[in-house]
């Protein structure tokens, strides 16, 4: 009994591909950080709802695969047996459910944008993989999820949520990235594309050398409002004025002088504080996200068999994370950043145990 239930188990999280959902939080990390916002609560709600529809996509796509995978990998949970389609169908709806029941709690905008996230999943797994629009609407659905991290990490509320466009540069990279890993991941099971690899591989060093640096415009350094005086030379004193002398001869006495006035600039200086993007550090993260698929994408663009290829595909789902990392330094916050990357080694430790395409 103990040894069936292990291997269920063990189905379970080969369906699900647990090893890939390290890269998920970061999205809803990274999103809160372009939005210049620390995460919160709404940020906890997003990550909850993005690990839950990326379950539910992994389900539905080895339901909907169910056919191609028994000729190609017959060893996958579904058509060895060891889960039921239907069991894969109904958990892909249950996950759903609660993705977007966690959405609400961080309010209506994020709602919607995970709304169309589930959308976008479903019309993936469904219809769009197989045509020359999937990898677009795979990209499509990863940006939406550093969306919905930024529109819940804002407040969930209309006028809040304004400050989530800032995040658009940074779903627009990640977005870039999973494009180029989606059309290499195409060609996993057969292999024999040379162009696709190189295609991503110079995806790969763009998205790096956009990501390595600083948000423009977003989160602007120390500023102060300061009220300036014209400039020229200074005007000269006026001339004393002399007092009515006294019926005696004697004049009255000098006022004594009125001690200086404070400058009006520094009377209304305002100083706004505001995290300088973490130029440095995020240099570094870009170099670390390059370097993860690039070895790997050249080598299937030369040897492009089909094991080199899914290699090419996993290191590319590992370099996410290393991305987001660079994002959120990009956009000021170095210490989600450091946070991001440790979850690098966890992520690789499982990739070996349990495969994430």
């Amino acid at each position: 009994m103990t040894r069936r239930r292990t291997g269920r188990a063990r189905a379970w999280v080969e369906l699900l591909r647990v090893s890939a959902l390290f890269s998920v939080p970061g999205d809803a990390l990274a999103g809160a950080a372009a939005a210049g916002v620390r995460p919160g609560r709404g940020t906890l709600c997003a990550i909850g709802a993005s690990l839950c529809l990326y379950e539910a996509g992994m389900a539905l796509n080895d339901w909907a695969d169910r056919a191609e995978d028994a000729a190609e990998r017959p060893h996958r949970p579904l058509p060895s047996g060891r889960i039921a389609p239907s069991a894969a169908l109904a958990a892909s709806a249950a996950l759903t459910a609660a993705g977007l029941a966690l959405a609400s709690r961080a309010g209506r905008p994020p709602l919607a944008v995970a709304t169309a996230l589930a959308a976008t999943v479903w019309a993936y797994d469904l219809g769009l993989k197989h045509t020359p629009a999937g990898p677009a609407t795979m990209a499509t659905a990863r940006a939406l999820d550093l969306l919905l991290g930024a529109t819940a990490s804002t407040g969930g509320n209309h006028g809040p949520c304004h400050r989530a466009v800032h995040a658009l540069p940074s779903a627009a990279l990640l977005g870039a990235h999973t494009y180029a890993v989606t059309a290499v991941s195409r060609h996993e099971t057969q292999g024999g594309s040379t162009r696709t690899p190189l295609a991503a591989l110079a995806v790969t060093l763009a998205v790096a050398g956009a990501a390595s640096g600083e948000v423009l415009g977003a989160r602007p350094a120390t500023t102060a409002t300061t009220v300036s005086t014209p400039s020229g030379p200074p005007a000269p004193a006026p001339a004393p004025h002399p007092h009515p002398a006294l019926p005696s001869g004697r004049t009255l006495p000098s006022s004594p002088p009125l001690p200086p006035s404070r400058p009006p600039s520094s009377r209304l200086a305002r100083p706004t504080r505001r995290p300088v993007p973490s130029r440095g550090l995020g240099s570094l993260l870009a170099l670390a996200y390059a370097r993860t698929p690039a070895t790997l994408l050249l080598h299937a663009a030369l040897n492009p068999s089909a094991a080199l290829t899914e290699r090419a595909v996993g290191g590319g789902i590992r370099a996410t994370i290393p991305l987001q990392a660079a994002l959120a330094a990009r956009a000021g916050a170095p210490g989600t950043a450091l946070a991001l990357l440790g979850l690098v080694p966890a992520a690789r430790a499982l990739a070996r145990k349990v495969s994430p395409t």
